[in-house]
């Protein structure tokens, strides 16, 4: 009998001194190096375009450097992928 599949997610967050971190990972396919640098540009799909418009990564990218924050992504092709959200903790405003 050959391996089954069992798609997983896990997502994972902490608090540290002065930021809060979020990972999200999967135990997909994985994505192949020569476009892992490209990403997070506007745009960029790897679906046919009346599939997808290649938004949603970039807006994503946006919205938290905007509020200081970091979004990076770390993958193996054929085993995993883990985005990580870092964002800036910030005093209350009183």
């Amino acid at each position: 009998m050959g391996n089954i599949y069992e798609p997983m997610v896990i997502a994972t967050t902490q608090q540290l001194p002065d930021k809060v971190l979020i990972q999200i990972r999967d135990n997909g396919l994985g994505i192949k190096p020569s476009i892992l640098d490209k990403i997070f540009e506007p745009f960029f799909t790897t679906r046919p375009t009346e599939q997808s418009t290649g938004l949603g990564l970039s807006l994503s990218y946006d919205i938290i450097k905007s509020h200081g924050g970091e979004l990076t992504v770390e993958s193996m092709e054929g085993e995993y992928t883990e985005f990580t959200i870092e964002l800036p903790l910030r005093q209350p405003l009183i």
